[in-house]
C-alpha cells in the first residue's frame, strides 16, 4: 500500500488564485440532519466550509434550521424533506454528501433514492453514516463513477460482509473493488481504496475516537473535492489533513473535539499552501 504524506498534501493544497469566485471553490451539499441527529449535518457542513468550499447548503430537518444559521451562518438551509428545493439542490452542487445523521427511516431513505436518481457524471457523490447502512440493507449501488463511501469498520462489515475480524488490507482492497468508486475504511491506519491503487494514512489516534469525527472528514472531503479535483490524491490529502490537525490538538488536549479540528482547519491549510510546490 501506498503511505499518504505531508508533501502529498501540500501538492494537493495550494494558493488561491487570486483571479477566482465563489464557484471557484465547489458548490457542496450536505444531506442529512434528520430531528435527533442535527449536529452531524451541522459539523459536516462547518468542515466544508472552514476547509474552504465555495458554497455550501444544508438539506435537514426543518427543526434545525435555526441551529445552523446561528452556528454557521455561512451555509444555507433548506428542508430534506421538500422535494422540490432538494432536487433544485441536486442540481446545482459539484459535491454531494448524503449521510452525516441521515437515519434509517422511511424519509431517509426516500431522500437516499432520490439522490441516487438525480446524480449525474459531472457530481461527485460521497455516501456516509445512515447513508451507507441503508445502502447496504437495500442493495442499492450508484450507478455512477464518481462515489466515494467512508464507512468506519461496523459499517464497512455491512456494507462488504467482512467481519471486523476479517477486515485485512488484502480483503477490504479486494471488497473495495466490488463498489464504484472509492472506499476510505476509517479505523486507526485508515485505509484508502480507489479503482487502482491502495493507500494508508500513517498517522491519527484516539484523539479522533469521539463523536462527530467521521461528520467533520466528510465536510472535508466535500470541500477538497469541490476545490482540487476528485482525484485520489486530493482524497487522500483530505483524510491526512483531518488526521494531522487533530494530531496536533492532541499535543496539548486529552480529545480533538470536531469543533476545535474544524476551527484549526484553515491555520492548517495555509501551512500546506505555503509549502514550495
Amino acid at each position: 500500500m501506498n503511505t499518504i504524506t505531508f508533501d502529498l498534501a501540500a501538492k494537493v493544497v495550494r494558493p488561491r488564485p487570486a483571479i477566482s469566485h465563489k464557484g471557484t471553490f465547489g458548490r457542496v451539499l450536505i444531506i442529512g440532519g434528520a430531528p435527533q441527529y442535527g449536529g452531524a449535518a451541522i459539523l459536516s457542513a462547518s468542515a466544508a466550509v472552514y476547509a474552504g468550499a465555495g458554497l455550501v447548503t444544508v438539506a435537514l430537518a426543518a427543526t434545525h434550521h435555526a441551529a445552523l444559521r446561528t452556528r454557521l451562518p455561512e451555509a444555507m438551509a433548506i428542508t430534506w424533506t421538500d422535494d422540490d428545493d432538494v432536487s433544485d439542490a441536486l442540481r446545482a452542487a459539484d459535491v454531494i454528501v448524503i449521510g452525516p445523521g441521515l437515519g434509517v427511516d422511511a424519509a431517509a431513505l426516500a431522500v437516499l433514492r432520490q439522490t441516487l436518481a438525480a446524480v449525474n457524471a459531472q457530481q461527485t457523490l460521497i455516501i456516509d453514516g445512515s447513508a451507507i447502512t441503508l445502502c447496504a440493507s437495500q442493495h442499492l449501488t450508484p450507478a455512477h463513477a464518481n462515489v466515494v463511501w467512508t464507512p468506519h469498520q461496523m459499517e464497512w462489515q455491512r456494507l462488504s460482509g467482512l467481519a471486523i475480524a476479517d477486515q485485512t488490507p488484502a480483503a477490504n482492497q479486494a471488497a473495495a473493488a466490488e463498489l464504484p468508486g472509492t472506499v476510505i475504511v476509517k479505523q486507526h491506519r485508515t485505509e484508502i481504496f480507489t479503482p487502482t491503487a491502495a493507500f494508508v494514512n500513517p498517522i491519527g489516534g484516539p484523539e479522533l475516537a469521539t463523536g462527530g469525527s467521521g461528520d467533520t472528514l466528510t465536510g472535508i472531503l466535500a470541500a477538497f473535492i469541490g476545490q482540487f479535483s476528485a482525484s485520489a490524491e486530493t482524497i487522500c490529502a483530505a483524510v491526512y489533513t483531518h488526521s494531522a490537525v487533530a494530531a496536533a490538538i492532541a499535543k496539548t488536549q486529552y480529545v480533538a473535539l470536531p469543533t476545535a479540528v474544524i476551527a484549526a482547519l484553515p491555520g492548517y491549510m495555509r501551512q500546506l499552501a505555503n509549502q514550495p510546490n
